[in-house]
């Protein structure tokens, strides 16, 4: 019945650089983690303490007409929040989707290794994800994967790979976070460096519209897994959200 659907969606591939069935297993699983999201929204609702203060200044704060659309309001709040943690893993799969390209999997030092063109890669979702200290510390984390002449990935170029980057911009550049205990910045290292989402898929797939053509292949794809769609108005809205992430 699947494979009958999927005839009548699309005789094309949805994307020239992976599988369609590695494309609806990432899909299928953003899909499971929003349902996910929205049961332990429940949950949490229903036993944590809510703070009637902030109920009663967000309903009038955020014009919000009943305390069931407030409830509703709040649960879809937290359920992003597990979403959202989801999306690294979403890209992560689609990006060791790619031929020659291997998705390491939770509880790895890296995400992501190309043995072909010698990179290894540290996804997060969004240039805020990693910040403070933490970016420090992650720089020494690849530092100590990419320099020493007894590690597996020795002279192997790390990239730390921020999908939606600030202010939609592109970059390809070597890696400086400041570090706190040192009271300056990390050294420059061509082997560490960071780049947005739109640069790295194209440098994974070989393909400069990469992640454009995967954003537009999303809407078949879901309706192929799970069987729903969207109002042509309400896509053309979507997309403008995509042009302002990446300019």
């Amino acid at each position: 019945m699947l494979a009958m659907l999927r005839t009548k969606l699309t005789k094309m591939p949805y994307l020239n650089y992976i599988k369609d069935s590695d494309l609806e297993d990432a899909v299928g699983f953003m899909l499971a983690a929003a349902e996910s999201g929205q049961e332990t929204a429940k949950k949490k609702f229903a036993r944590n303490v809510i703070d009637p203060f902030a109920v009663v200044f967000e309903m009038v704060g955020f014009d919000i007409p009943t305390v069931a659309e407030w409830e509703k309001s709040e649960q879809a709040r937290q359920a992003q929040k597990t979403l959202g943690q989801a999306l690294g893993d979403f890209h992560q799969r689609v990006l060791g989707s790619i031929k020659g390209w291997e998705n390491l999997g939770v509880g790895n030092n890296i995400d992501l290794f190309c043995p072909s063109k010698k990179i290894i890669a540290e996804v997060k979702n969004k240039h805020n994800t990693v910040t403070g200290g933490q970016l420090s510390a992650l720089y020494h984390g690849l530092d100590d994967l990419v320099m020493p002449k007894s590690s597996k990935y020795h002279r192997h170029t790390a990239y730390y790979v921020e999908i939606i980057p600030k202010k939609g911009e592109s970059y390809d550049v070597e890696f400086t976070p400041s570090d706190r205990t040192r009271s300056k910045k990390c050294p420059a290292n061509p082997k560490i460096r960071k780049i947005d989402g739109k640069s790295f898929y194209a440098l994974a797939s070989g393909k400069d519209d990469a992640l454009p053509k995967l954003y537009e292949a999303l809407p078949n794809v879901i309706k192929t897994v799970c069987g729903k769609s969207y109002a042509a108005k309400e896509l053309m809205l979507m997309e403008n959200y995509f042009k302002a992430a990446f300019k």
